[in-house]
């Protein structure tokens, strides 16, 4: 299992992180006095935006269109003015967020390759012999998005990460023998009338990676995220209630009772995994198989999570890849990316050979080495025809600009091509990362190699509604999704 991810153009304020909303207005094909006109493509070439847009405004939380689904929850980043959980202290710093997203990318690359070669070990993966990586999570990152939900009877409201990157859900509980600071009360079982423990011998218990059994026949579960962040405890099922139209009895969920690490102050983390554990899993008989979520372009909105596999009607859809060694992974067929309308020149096997997971916990898409050289090389040719500044690199993005002194930019646009033809132009919030006016980024970055798993960031997920339709196991995106 895993866990947990944010990025658009995003400043600090009075040592807040503020997230900027920009409003962004698409050309075909932008003017400057004495410059040839571009080559002619297919596609928008451009994205204007206004340098005021992305200077600090009103911290306040902006409400925005949710899903029609009654099962519909909002989502916030847990960092910004929406979310009713900020940590003590702040938020972290732009380096601290990309540092930590390195790891967390780390984590998904080793737990790809280890399960890769525990699955030639033991491709049924149905002995305990072999200590399987499943049993590890990724890790964490900071680039979270948050959801409440309520648990018990009656129920109690609980902040958690959601990740589609882990499959258990978990909150931490009372008796707690080593939990860490949050600010809701424990879920306390005592004050549900409809808690029940998972015995050892319920199926499940087996459906865990690695179980226990207590001595009072309690089912054990243990979860190390790649950052060694730790949940265990009693797994346990109540009560689940979505929205107050919206319940899910007897849900399946860890009760954690020894709890550490790089948390923040969430309580606890629900998975969106492709497990049988996960929560759209375990939803799927009540509200069909899948779910979509549309992550806001700012900190200071709302987006939403909404069970069902229902998909807006200008969603374009790409197939739904299975592999068998990281079943908890939704993986897809990045073939191609078109900068200002044009394809980079690098043949989609660079892109396929190494597969691509779809991830809501990791902040910038990584992609082969050779496909992002291409990339920023067409980035930056097309940038230079502004001669906008240089900026020095941020962490792990080393294309940056200063866009100080200007009243507008105009920044090509990116859109990423799917198998089967799907092609997503990305959002402006896609294109850049902005950690303030003097350092825009282009928001993607290298694995270092062509061998190693693409992954699809929630940077370039923003604004889109994304669908995961189990049932007819595609992916898709729909332009728009959170207005």
């Amino acid at each position: 299992m895993a866990s947990s991810s944010l990025r658009r153009r995003s400043v600090f304020h009075g040592g807040a992180l503020v997230v900027v909303l920009a409003v962004v207005a698409l050309v075909s094909a932008p003017r400057r006095t004495g410059a040839a006109p571009p080559a002619k493509t297919a596609g928008p070439r451009w994205h204007v935006v206004s340098v005021s847009s992305l200077l600090p405004t009103t911290a306040a939380c902006a409400a925005s269109k949710a899903s029609s689904n009654s099962s519909a929850l909002s989502v916030v980043h847990r960092h910004g003015p929406c979310s009713p959980r900020q940590a003590r202290g702040g938020a972290p710093s732009h380096a601290e967020i990309l540092e930590r997203d390195q790891d967390r990318v780390n984590s998904i690359h080793r737990k790809v390759s280890a399960d890769a070669a525990a699955s030639v070990i033991n491709p049924a993966r149905a002995t305990k012999d072999v200590s399987l990586p499943a049993k590890r999570g990724i890790s964490l990152g900071t680039g979270n998005y948050i959801v409440s939900v309520g648990l018990g009877t009656p129920a109690k409201k609980f902040s958690v990460v959601f990740d589609t990157g882990s499959d258990l859900s978990w909150v931490q509980c009372q008796p707690c023998k080593d939990c860490y600071d949050q600010q809701d009360p424990l879920f306390d079982p005592a004050q549900s009338s409809t808690y029940s423990a998972v015995p050892c011998d319920a199926q499940e218990c087996d459906e865990l990676d690695s179980p226990s059994c207590s001595s009072d026949n309690k089912c054990r579960y243990e979860v190390v995220y790649g950052d060694q962040s730790q949940t265990d405890g009693d797994l346990v099922r109540d009560t689940l209630t979505l929205t107050p139209s919206a319940k899910l009895p007897g849900f399946v969920f860890g009760c954690g009772d020894e709890n550490s690490g790089l948390f923040g102050q969430a309580d606890g983390l629900f998975g969106l995994g492709r497990e049988v554990v996960s929560l759209p899993s375990q939803a799927a008989s009540k509200y069909g198989p899948g779910f979509s979520y549309c992550l806001p372009s700012s900190s200071s909105a709302a987006g939403y999570l909404s069970l069902g596999g229902a998909a807006p009607a200008n969603a374009q859809f790409t197939a739904m890849v299975t592999r068998s060694d990281t079943p908890s992974f939704y993986y897809l067929k990045l073939v191609g990316i078109k900068v200002g309308g044009s394809s980079i020149k690098v043949p989609p096997t660079v892109f396929v050979s190494a597969g691509t997971v779809i991830d809501s916990g990791t902040v910038i898409t990584r992609l082969p080495e050779t496909a992002y050289a291409e990339l920023r090389s067409a980035f930056v040719q097309s940038m230079g025809r502004y001669n906008y500044k240089k900026a020095p690199a941020l962490s792990i993005l080393d294309t940056c600009y200063d866009f100080t002194g200007h009243s507008k930019v105009q920044i090509p646009t990116v859109a990423l091509v799917f198998a089967g033809g799907a092609t997503v132009n990305l959002d402006f919030t896609g294109v850049l990362y902005v950690a303030r006016v003097s350092q825009a980024c282009l928001a993607f970055a290298s694995n270092g190699d062509d061998s190693s798993i693409s992954i699809l960031g929630n940077t370039q997920q923003k604004t889109f509604a994304v669908v995961y339709d189990v049932a007819n196991q595609r992916i898709g995106f729909g332009a728009k999704g959170c207005t």
